[in-house]
């Protein structure tokens, strides 16, 4: 039998349980159709680590006892995003939860250069960031916190709507259960897409979601930190999304000239003026299919996109559903519901 593939999983006080259940889950079933996992929970002192989900983690072993060569490491979520600090340093404010970023930075420092690939699940994408390892590199986090990774770390591609993205031997995946798809093609990757399969199978997950995580958000761009003359702006598009926001009148009502106001949205919000007024009629009509009774054509029209048929468009492209397929999605669970 060929050598096992180790897998690290660096855990860190506050870690979010799903962002190591799912990929450890996915390693575990894997094993039971013909992969070889060795799986190590490792901790910087071998302490158990608290989550977020009321319960606590036990953990294989210290940084100091695992292996100088390893297959994978992964970097579950749980760090807050929003730490300050220089990326590269760690000096990190008191006030910044400073044990648990430490905690992080160092096993991820430390055990990242034994790895044959490294994996981060949600917001540990910003351990990785902050130790400029995505520099130059495509990435993703959960669908809250792309604008922010993007912010913070100009020197990386965000992708704000992939479930996992790989880049060289860096893999990001997007929150939470996104841990699962990106097990399963790290599974797929190792083993083949037949393991992967059947691991999918047993676990009643698709092998690969249908959609992007864009799916799943609500009003993300509107909450960034911009101007007040910009914030005047967004609030008025997020607010009547069907009024005429084209490039002239938004310019017209911020008292500047179209090109600044383009300079002021990249600069700012990160997206052309186009694209954040499409983004706003494509939460609302999310909004009105999740939560009302209206035919399609009423929706696009109050969502501002004026016809069903430009909306449908907007949707397979943005999203990769119908607008159909995302209110079946999203209005119930089916709970109760006839077959």
């Amino acid at each position: 039998m060929k050598e096992p593939r180790t897998v690290v999983f660096a855990l860190y006080d506050k870690v979010t349980l799903q962002d190591v259940a799912a990929p450890l889950e996915i390693f575990a079933r894997a094993n039971d159709f013909g992969a070889h996992y060795r799986v190590i929970l490792a901790s910087l002192t071998g302490e158990a680590v608290n989550t977020t989900s009321f319960v606590s983690l036990k953990v294989d072993m210290a940084l100091t006892q695992v292996p100088d060569q390893i297959d994978t490491l992964i970097v579950p979520g749980g760090v807050p995003p929003d730490f300050d600090f220089t990326p590269g340093e760690h000096d990190i404010p008191e006030e910044q939860t400073p044990d648990v970023v430490a905690a992080a930075l160092q096993l991820v420092s430390e055990l990242a250069p034994r790895a044959r690939r490294v994996a981060s699940v949600c917001t540990g994408a910003f351990v990785l960031a902050a130790l400029g390892l995505l520099n130059g590199r495509r990435a993703t986090t959960h669908w809250a916190h792309c604008q922010e990774l993007a912010q913070a770390y100009p020197a990386i591609d965000v992708d704000p709507d992939s479930l996992f993205v790989q880049d060289g031997p860096f893999i990001t995946g997007a929150g939470i259960s996104a841990g699962i798809d990106l097990g399963l093609a790290m599974v797929e990757s190792d083993y083949g897409p037949d393991v992967a399969r059947r691991v999918a199978r047993w676990m009643v997950v698709f092998l690969q979601r249908p959609g992007g995580q864009a799916q799943f958000s609500v009003w993300t761009e509107s909450a960034v930190a911009v101007s007040s003359g910009l914030r005047e702006i967004l609030d008025a598009v997020v607010a009547d999304p069907s009024a005429d926001h084209s490039l002239s009148s938004m310019a017209a009502r911020a008292a500047v000239s179209e090109r600044h106001l383009v300079r002021m949205f990249r600069m700012q919000v990160g997206m052309t003026p186009a694209r954040f007024v499409e983004q706003a009629r494509l939460e609302a009509a999310k909004v009105l299919l999740a939560t009302g009774d209206h035919g399609q054509e009423s929706v696009a029209r109050r969502a501002g996109f004026g016809s069903a048929d430009t909306m449908r468009r907007t949707f397979r492209r943005a999203l990769g559903v119908s607008p159909s397929v995302y209110r079946s999605r999203f209005r119930t669970t089916g709970v109760g519901q006839p077959r």
